[in-house]
């Protein structure tokens, strides 16, 4: 994979597929800054891991939800590094309930977290890079973003909207050499999916064509083409990594 740039913040990678697309670019080459809120204990091995393999990394924690402590973080990379390369806003959070029984707040409290901050780190991104002529970012989102799911009105919501986002985005920052796509993930096997009961991966699984869960390197090397100069003249894509799901 070739990258022209040399750095790249990926948000909510102290585990789970963030973790894994830190890893992955990190072992393109890229200095990865390893963006984490509460897990700063798994951030550092995530660091360390890297760090170990031969590449570059430095941990930044701060909650992307926080419109100044985000700028203040991109800030602080620039100051060390002179540029932003690329950003990968993959943070996000869950908050499920059947829509009859949820409250505003558990509605609004996913569509910041989750909507809002890749909204900051968009447009912050933009301003950094729109100076550098160059830049990569990829928002990752969720097949549910584009199919809607039972007791995930918030979170379908924060994906969908992250879809379309990126899209406007891409749009405004072409002429600046800046590109702006999102991935799709369906099932992918993480902490959370090994907490499932064997009847209920049975049934998700049932659902995929290819018959089993995804695994985060599958999205972590998919983040990588996206950013990388490999898909120079993509912007404004949605790549699906599900295993046939929702093909339409």
């Amino acid at each position: 994979m070739k990258f022209s740039g040399k750095n790249v913040l990926v948000t909510g990678s102290s585990r789970g597929i963030g973790a894994e697309i830190a890893k992955t670019l990190a072992g393109f080459g890229l200095k990865v800054w390893i963006n984490y809120r509460s897990g700063a204990k798994e951030a550092d091995a995530i660091k360390d891991e890297i760090e170990a393999n031969g590449g570059s990394a430095a941990v930044i924690g701060f909650d992307v939800s926080d419109e100044k402590a985000f700028i203040d973080a991109l800030k602080t990379i620039k100051d060390c590094d002179g540029e932003l390369s690329y950003l990968v806003n993959n943070a996000g959070i869950t908050n499920d309930k059947l829509a009859l029984r949820m409250k505003t707040d558990d509605f609004m409290s996913v569509i910041n977290a989750n909507l809002t901050s890749c909204f900051i780190g968009c447009r912050e991104a933009m301003k950094m890079m729109r100076k550098q002529k160059f830049g990569s970012v990829v928002n990752i989102a969720s097949i549910v973003g584009e199919t809607g799911n039972a007791g995930q009105t918030n979170y379908s919501a924060s994906k969908g909207g992250v879809i379309a986002m990126t899209k406007s985005f891409a749009i405004e920052a072409a002429t600046s050499g800046i590109r702006y796509n999102s991935i799709t993930p369906g099932f992918i096997a993480t902490d959370m999916t090994d907490e499932l009961s064997d009847e209920v991966k049975e049934s998700f699984t049932s659902k995929i064509p290819m018959k089993r869960f995804g695994n985060p390197s599958e999205v972590a090397e998919a983040t990588a083409f996206l950013l990388s100069d490999y898909s120079s003249y993509i912007t404004g894509e949605t790549l699906k990594v599900n295993g046939g799901m929702n093909m339409a």
